[in-house]
């Protein structure tokens, strides 16, 4: 054994780790959504404009996602608990700098580098734990419990958000992160073993052209939102996106050691698992975007009490995610995933029949519980379908595609479904323009989510 050996950390309590990398993961994704609830309150407190407030939502969600597929090569070539550590630590430090803001400046470049961190941890997250786990039933366990995490974590971070602003304050939203990132940190680098290294080189074109890329395609679909689809600050970002992206794959057939190996798109399971990532968040964008909205707007709810509406959602996806690993080796993967997709359709064609005299428990309970239940099992196979057999070697590159793929479509279904409630939403005023117009967004997601269910349709049957 050499000395380089013993000096690293060996998770000789697996579980340890675990609980590490989940507590990583809740706080990247409770940073998509648990500043939602806090914004009004944030706008007041440091003098936001209202074009300016969104930003403090788009500038984490812009650095996350564009940065994701380099976080993942980086953590493949220099070491995933290193990279995975480091970016944790640079959250952490964002995260305290973001609290104590006292311009709307400090905090917009606090959530910016929030994303650079983020994108750095966020995709050795996945890689640590196949790597970790090597067992196959405990490797499905955990990437279960990933699952449970990833997928709850936006409506957690609605209940958290609710709790935090009216107990406390919106700073508190964000030093938060801070005890439980410090956490991470110092028992992280005594539990969290390093995986083996493979040597590499790094693919500089490739990662300008992939950061470039996407990056331009989140600007163009948060823009998109904002202004219009007809708005040129929208289509030459998507045009220059869609252009980077194209070459960014071709690129890829022409290096020897590619930031994104084209082969993990070569099983077809492993295909559709990155598809229904992209379409899965499309369509259920607008539960969490629009039922906030109703609640509020309509109904009448405060933070807090908006908050705990979503915790039928965030307890069915948890619960149904910790089923799935006794479900897999039953069933396999297709009639879960089949099953999973009807339900989430089901529960927002239930939630489009929503009227302005809609009480929560007949209209907005039953549809929080179908897309929980669907949630849950929908998406808890994809992550074991598309890390189960994922070359170690590939590993934080098939973590970073695939939170790629969920923070773009999370973006996109956001852009899209807000140009289709403005549309609907034409000729009506007050209320009736909010309810309309909420009302054809959640249809268009129950049609995007009949999508996943055919994907699910190709996925084997074990």
């Amino acid at each position: 054994m050499t000395a380089q050996t013993m000096a690293r950390p060996v998770a000789a309590r697996p579980g340890v780790a675990l609980a590490l990398i989940l507590t990583c993961q809740l706080m990247l994704m409770l940073d998509v959504t648990v500043m939602n609830v806090a914004l009004p309150r944030i706008r007041t407190d440091l003098g936001f404009t209202p074009a300016g407030l969104s930003w403090v939502m788009n500038a984490y969600t812009l650095v996350f996602g564009g940065l994701l597929l380099l976080g993942g090569r980086l953590g493949d070539l220099f070491g995933r608990r290193r990279v995975f550590l480091a970016g944790v630590a640079v959250f952490t430090a964002a995260s305290l700098a973001g609290g104590l803001a006292d311009s709307a400046g400090l905090l917009i470049a606090s959530r910016i580098v929030q994303g650079l961190g983020a994108a750095a941890a966020g995709p050795s997250t996945i890689a640590l734990i196949t790597s970790t786990f090597t067992e196959p039933r405990a490797r499905v366990r955990a990437l279960s419990l990933f699952s449970a995490m990833a997928s709850s974590g936006f409506a957690v971070g609605l209940i958290l958000g609710g709790l935090l602003t009216e107990w406390l304050t919106w700073r508190s939203v964000m030093f938060i992160n801070v005890p439980f990132g410090v956490v991470v940190l110092v028992f992280g680098a005594r539990h969290i073993a390093e995986p083996e290294r493979h040597p590499a080189k790094l693919d500089v074109t490739g990662a300008v052209l992939a950061t470039l890329g996407v990056a331009s395609l989140v600007y163009g679909f948060i823009r998109a939102a904002e202004a219009g689809w007809g708005a040129a600050s929208a289509v030459w970002p998507l045009v220059a996106g869609a252009v980077l992206v194209v070459t960014f794959v071709w690129s890829q057939t022409r290096v020897g050691h590619p930031m994104l190996p084209l082969r993990l798109f070569a099983d077809r399971d492993r295909a559709a698992g990155y598809a229904n990532f992209f379409l899965g968040p499309l369509s259920m964008m607008s539960a969490f975007f629009f039922l906030t909205q109703f609640l509020q707007e309509v109904s009448g709810y405060g933070a807090l009490a908006t908050g705990f509406a979503f915790l039928p959602m965030a307890v069915g996806i948890f619960v149904l995610s910790r089923a799935v690993p006794w479900l897999l080796p039953l069933l396999g993967p297709k009639p879960i995933a089949v099953t999973g997709t009807l339900l989430m359709s089901g529960g927002l064609w239930w939630v489009a029949q929503l009227s302005a005299g809609s009480g929560y428990v007949p209209g907005v309970l039953g549809p929080m519980v179908l897309m929980g239940v669907g949630g849950g099992l929908a998406f808890a196979p994809l992550n074991v379908l598309i890390m189960g057999t994922v070359p170690p070697a590939d590993a934080g590159a098939a973590g970073g595609a695939l939170q790629t793929m969920q923070q773009i479509g999370a973006t996109l279904g956001l852009a899209v479904l807000v140009t289709v409630a403005g549309s609907a939403s034409r000729g009506h005023a007050g209320t009736d323009a909010l309810v309309t117009g909420m009302t054809a967004a959640f249809t268009t997601s129950a049609f995007v989510a009949l999508l996943t269910f055919g994907v699910a349709l190709t996925f084997k049957r074990r």
